[in-house]
């Protein structure tokens, strides 16, 4: 498989969890719900950060899917679990359901994709491979 196609699992596997994550938000909370959520935990405007945090994990789930645009994707959603980390998760102990694990997870492979970008199957490659 060669290392340059290492990274075809993990981008696949965290584009489906941050896109039912972020289709989740939507349609069992909807935008009111999750802002209502980001609210009491002290987000400042909460509406915005609820549209915003749908949208990184939706679109940047659906983005990891297809390889396109892979280094800002995986850096927003890093950032998105760094987010969820601190607010919600530190302190909560280590494991599920609660605890930091799952959130380190998607951070490190989320980091991972940002400085490996997305790999020869993807929308990146192919647009690198027709201009150059």
């Amino acid at each position: 498989m060669g290392t340059r196609w290492a990274v075809l699992p993990l981008r696949v596997v965290l584009g489906v969890v941050f896109l039912a994550h972020g289709v989740q938000k939507l349609a069992e909370s909807g935008l009111a719900g999750t802002a209502g959520f980001l609210g009491a935990l002290g987000i400042p405007l909460p509406t915005v950060a609820a549209a915003v945090v749908i949208a990184v994990e939706a679109l940047g789930g659906a983005a990891l899917l297809l390889g396109a645009a892979t280094r800002v994707a995986a850096a927003l959603l890093a950032i998105d679990m760094l987010g969820a980390l601190f607010t919600v998760h530190l302190g909560q102990g280590f494991f599920l359901p609660r605890g930091v694990e799952f959130v380190l997870t998607l951070l490190a492979g989320s980091l991972t994709l940002a400085g490996l970008g997305a790999g020869p199957l993807s929308v990146d490659a192919a647009l690198r491979r027709r201009s150059g």
